[in-house]
C-alpha cells in the first residue's frame, strides 16, 4: 500500500513563491520515479516536473526556469515554485511509480496524492 500527501499549496501573490511538499508512506519508497502534475477547473490534467529512475528531470515547458522539482533521501518529494503567474493556479498532485520514460504523462503513473490547491492572484 502507497500512500502520497501534498502540503505547501495556499493562496499567493504573482511573482512569489510557494514550496509544495509530498510525504510518500509505505512502499513508495521503492518507486522508481515520482513527479508533478496538476489541474485547473475546466482542464485537461499535465504535467509539471518528474524524477525518473536515474534522477533525470523532465519540466513542463510553462515552469521552466520557475520551478524546482528535488527529493531527499526519505523519497519526500517537493516542487519549488518561483515567480509564480495566475496561470499556474491549479490543484497540484504527486504521483509515483511508472514505466521508465513515462515523464510528464499522467496516465502512467500509478500512485496518486489528494493534490493541494494553488491560488496564485494578479
Amino acid at each position: 500500500q502507497v500512500q502520497l500527501v501534498e502540503s505547501g499549496g495556499g493562496s499567493v501573490q504573482a511573482g512569489g513563491s510557494l514550496r509544495l511538499s509530498c510525504a510518500a508512506f509505505g512502499y513508495a519508497h521503492h518507486t522508481d520515479c515520482m513527479g508533478w502534475f496538476r489541474q485547473a477547473p475546466g482542464k485537461e490534467r499535465e504535467g509539471v516536473a518528474a524524477l525518473d529512475t536515474d534522477d533525470r528531470i523532465t519540466y513542463a515547458d510553462s515552469v521552466k526556469g520557475r520551478f524546482t522539482i528535488s527529493q531527499d533521501n526519505t523519497k519526500k518529494l517537493y516542487l519549488e515554485m518561483n515567480n509564480l503567474k495566475p496561470e499556474d493556479t491549479a490543484t497540484y498532485y504527486c504521483a509515483a511509480d511508472c514505466p521508465d520514460g513515462s515523464g510528464l504523462e499522467w496516465r502512467l503513473y500509478r500512485y496518486w496524492g489528494q493534490g493541494t490547491q494553488v491560488t496564485v492572484s494578479s
